[in-house]
């Protein structure tokens, strides 16, 4: 390529691909250079930023969804399940609940996050007056409420019961018709009262929670003052129309998908993961297509891919999102298992003049070592990136804790680790042993504490990543980002070096 070309090249697309040529018996093979994350750095350019607090993280999770922050926790079984999806939309994020559970299970985790924070709770948790304390005491504790209401089977209203009316009874036999407090002399209010009056009531009356009721005394929703208070405390907090928190679910492409999809959207789940290690295949293509014909203008997320083919033939079949990444993650070996990949930044930038196309945003799925890395991949065209390890370690994650050598740890695996091809057999999944090549593994990572603190980590190194290329949301990000490859010497200058660390 000559300079001319190299600078009209460069100024058309800013990004330019090298290839090798080589010998391969009596022909010439071109081979791609392909780059990861640490192969290159953003060079710094003038900026205007005067604080970090003024860039925007806003991003487009996909056509129709908004985040506040570009972080989506991975729909693994030692990642995200309802703690951890909580704990990422009150933070401007969103986490997939994973698919490795009964579909009733994963339905339940989806309602968790749903019924976490609401202004006015739809269908709050009903006994019926006949219901036993043992019966109340297992609802209270396996949906984490503190309250519980008591209606007739016609859904009428008959009294309420709190934490506060069951501390000291013993008798397990005793029916909620006998602890309750009656309806007469509990504080109600009508359908269809405003925020600013249930603010009212629950001032005025010293209360935690305000049932709503028809005028004939049907059980319409309920509000609670810890919703209400929530909306101050987490003002990034990414919540749908009605006001619940987002939350997305996963799905396979075996028998049964449609089925679990179906059930998750009921739920209220707000985006639909078609979970795939090869996403650009007919089995992965034929899913999004039947999901989007089973419920229409539902959102999905498709993938995974590392090339722009593969990225357009499911953005075509109706993917919402793609999900860039073939054997990045810390956990995944199916690079070495298979041969097969992409380098993930040569992979999302490949996608990402595809995806440009047609408006479909990208999720860079793996890789992702710290901060710098984040940076990285949505300079390259990523709209967002799935997280796995980095919030593994953290209280909201559903992994074991362990304790080794006297450090505490939590257990993360990858999806296609041995491990969890037994756990997916029990969820009806078939998995042949003798035919099952694992192509993740299952190790430990050092426990990190809340997950709330690892996000503020990143997000301020973004921050920051964001400020030295001169732009002050993600879209000047993208326009005004230039990539320069470094060598070995360059890696080793780019990190503490020649001083012993404390």
């Amino acid at each position: 390529m000559s300079a001319k070309d190299f600078k009209a090249a460069a100024a058309a697309n800013k990004r330019i691909y090298f290839y090798r040529t080589v010998a391969v018996g009596d022909k010439m093979v071109e081979i791609k250079e392909g780059l990861s994350y640490d192969d290159v750095l953003l060079i710094p350019k003038r900026s205007s930023v005067n604080s970090r607090k003024d860039i925007n993280t806003e991003v487009m999770l996909s056509r129709r969804i908004k985040l506040n922050i570009p972080i989506v926790a991975a729909n693994m079984d030692t990642v995200c399940e309802a703690k951890m999806a909580i704990a990422l939309a009150r933070e401007g994020g969103i986490g997939i609940i994973h698919r490795f559970l009964p579909i009733e299970k994963q339905v339940e985790k989806v309602l968790r996050v749903k019924r976490a924070e609401t202004i006015v709770i739809d269908n709050p948790f009903t006994v019926l007056p006949n219901q036993t304390l043992h019966d109340i005491q297992n609802i209270m504790s396996e949906q984490g409420v503190h309250s519980i209401l008591v209606v007739s089977p016609e859904r009428k209203l008959k009294g309420i019961i709190t934490s506060r009316d069951i501390r000291f009874e013993t008798d397990l036999k005793k029916e909620a018709s006998e602890i309750m407090t009656p309806v007469g002399k509990a504080i109600t209010a009508p359908a269809g009262t405003t925020i600013e009056r249930a603010k009212e009531i629950l001032q005025e009356y010293k209360i935690e929670k305000l049932p709503l009721v028809t005028a004939d005394g049907t059980l319409a929703g309920m509000i609670a003052s810890k919703d209400i208070l929530r909306q101050y405390s987490h003002p990034k907090a990414v919540k749908s129309r009605k006001g619940r928190l987002l939350v997305g679910a996963a799905v396979g492409v075996k028998k049964g998908f449609i089925e679990r999809a179906g059930k998750l959207l009921e739920a209220g789940a707000d985006v639909i993961c078609v979970d795939l290690a090869h996403g650009h295949s007919d089995l992965g293509i034929n899913t999004v297509r039947e999901l989007k014909k089973a419920f229409g203008d539902v959102e999905i997320i498709a993938g995974n891919v590392a090339t722009g083919e593969g990225c357009r033939d499911l953005i075509v079949a109706g993917a919402d999102a793609v999900k860039i990444g073939v054997g990045p993650g810390s956990s995944c070996t199916t690079r070495i298992v298979t041969g097969a990949g992409v380098p993930q930044l040569t992979a999302i930038l490949e996608c990402a003049k595809i995806a440009k196309d047609y408006g479909v945003p990208l999720i860079a799925d793996g890789g992702i070592e710290k901060s710098g890395s984040i940076t990285k991949a949505l300079a390259a065209g990523a709209s967002t990136v799935m997280l796995g390890n980095l919030l593994a370690g953290t209280d909201e994650s559903p992994g074991m804790t362990v304790i080794r050598n006297g450090r505490k740890y939590k257990i993360y695996r990858g999806s296609a680790s041995i491990d969890s091809a037994v756990d997916r057999e029990t969820i009806g999944e078939e998995i042949d042993a003798l035919d099952y090549t694992p192509e993740g593994v299952e190790g430990f990572v050092p426990f990190k504490g809340s997950v709330v603190e690892i996000i503020n980590q990143l997000l301020g190194g973004l921050r920051s990543g964001m400020s030295y290329s001169g732009a002050k949301n993600i879209a000047e990000l993208q326009k005004n980002s230039e990539f320069v490859k470094i060598s070995e010497a360059g890696k080793k200058e780019s990190g503490a070096h020649d001083v012993e660390v404390a």
